[in-house]
């Protein structure tokens, strides 16, 4: 099996990746959340530094090796695992800080070919205790990831702006297709 089933959800912040992964999960799939959020709410019960607006290229790399982890986990699984955001987003926001290029952070670990781009969508957009960013920051990320998938070999499929439960049989039948 190995990385061709798992699947990497990213794009903009506060576009709707959160909610989507929480529909997958309770349709019965494996899920992994942002590692991202995951360390801020570590470093904060901790009272480490490693936070975006404390040190983000510690941040960073913590967040690498953590998506790294999560892809370990995952790579030899049945079935579907969806990550929301992972080693490319990690590897493209430390080439963003550091200029160490994305590819060279990636090695040989691999999503699923087609990876699942969230856009934009002010409507929705939340700022909150580990997502202090706003929305200017996110579409620059957004960009930046919009340039270096397709450069690092993934195929872009664009989110719909549409209900949770259409962008979730939207995704599952997108799969599907892929692997006919």
């Amino acid at each position: 099996m190995g990385h061709h089933q798992l699947v990497l959800l990213t794009g903009c912040s506060g576009g709707g990746k959160s909610t989507l992964l929480a529909e997958l999960a309770a349709r019965g799939h494996r899920v992994v959340e942002e590692p991202g959020r995951r360390i801020v709410a570590e470093e904060l019960a901790s009272g480490g530094s490693a936070l975006p607006w404390i040190d983000m290229v510690a941040f960073a790399r913590r967040a690498l090796e953590m998506a790294r982890q999560d892809h370990t986990a995952a790579a030899d699984l049945e079935g579907w695992t969806f990550f929301d955001r992972g080693l490319v987003d990690a590897a493209v926001g430390l080439e963003h800080l550091t200029g160490t290029p994305a590819v060279e952070s990636l090695a040989s670990d691999r999503y699923h070919q087609r990876v699942f781009m969230a856009p934009p969508w002010p409507g929705i957009y939340r700022t909150d205790s580990e997502r202090r960013h706003g929305m200017d920051e996110a579409v620059a990320e957004y960009e930046r990831l919009l340039v270096a998938c397709p450069a690092l070999g993934y195929e872009v499929i664009h989110l719909p702006r549409v209900s949770v439960t259409e962008r979730a049989d939207f995704v599952l039948a997108s799969l599907a297709a892929a692997t006919r």
